[in-house]
């Protein structure tokens, strides 16, 4: 009876042991389960935080490439302003300045025209003069001739010429144009005696200043000397009135008459009128 307690205490106690052995596994595998799900869980979490950061990072990219989306377009739509601006003031100033080159073109038109007004009265105003003083001259020229022919009338020689030069038989040729073709060709000649030596750099200085052109009278000999130098019409500078005598006697004597203008004239007038450009012309 003792032996088979002992075996029932040894059963027992080996049963004890056994259900401690399961009891201890049990305890192990749940531990185990735990742990596992425990990692399990904190794997779960990790992948939703990893996730979360992916997505926050992903709304964030998404926002900072939505901010500088606006930040361009606003950039775009202040330099889309700023070029309007600069144009609207370009096309401002264009407007100006076309309207101040327009008063200006205005203003000079006006001012030309009103130029070109006074200069037409001035040329008529003078042309006028010249005709008045022309007529004068004309007529105290017909006085003096009328004077002359009573004169001569009264004083010839006996073979029919003037007693003195004051009643000399005179030619004139205050054109460029007369039935008498010599006393044309002596005038031309007359003329391009003085137009073609070196008489201009006598006046050249002078010629500079403003002045009338002159109409001149040069009263010729038949020996060629000079009898007079009037002026119809004055330069209005002295010294160019001064200048134009001393060119005139500085190339005397002229050419003494032809035969046929000597039997028909003791001294010839040639009026001409004096300009002066690179050389002096006479017309």
């Amino acid at each position: 009876a003792e032996q088979r307690a002992a075996l029932l205490r040894e059963a027992a106690q080996a049963a004890t042991r056994q259900e401690a052995a399961r009891l201890d596994a049990a305890r192990l595998e749940a531990e185990r389960l735990v742990a596992e799900r425990q990692e399990a869980a904190r794997q779960a979490a990790i992948k939703q935080e990893a996730a979360r950061q992916e997505t926050a990072r992903i709304e964030a990219t998404r926002l900072e490439a939505e901010r500088q989306e606006v930040a361009r377009q606003a950039a775009v739509q202040q330099e889309s302003a700023r070029q309007e601006t600069v144009r609207a003031e370009a096309s401002r100033i264009e407007v100006a300045r076309a309207q101040a080159a327009q008063a200006a073109t205005q203003a000079a038109t006006q001012a030309a025209l009103q130029a070109a007004q006074q200069a037409k009265q001035d040329e008529t105003d003078r042309r006028e003069a010249v005709r008045r003083a022309m007529g004068r001259q004309l007529d105290e020229e017909a006085a003096r001739r009328d004077a002359v022919a009573a004169a001569a009338a009264a004083t010839r020689l006996p073979d029919g010429r003037p007693s003195s030069w004051s009643s000399a038989r005179r030619g004139r040729l205050f054109g460029r144009a007369d039935t008498n073709a010599e006393l044309v060709l002596y005038a031309e000649a007359w003329a391009r005696k003085i137009q073609l030596n070196m008489t201009f750099d006598k006046i050249r200085e002078l010629a500079k200043r403003p002045h009338t052109h002159p109409m001149v009278t040069v009263a010729i000999r038949r020996d060629g000397s000079v009898e007079s130098v009037v002026f119809v019409v004055s330069s209005g500078v002295a010294e160019i009135d001064l200048a134009i005598r001393q060119i005139v006697q500085s190339q005397a004597p002229y050419q003494a008459f032809q035969p046929g203008l000597a039997s028909e004239f003791d001294v010839i007038e040639i009026r001409r009128t004096w300009y002066f450009d690179t050389a002096i012309r006479l017309y």
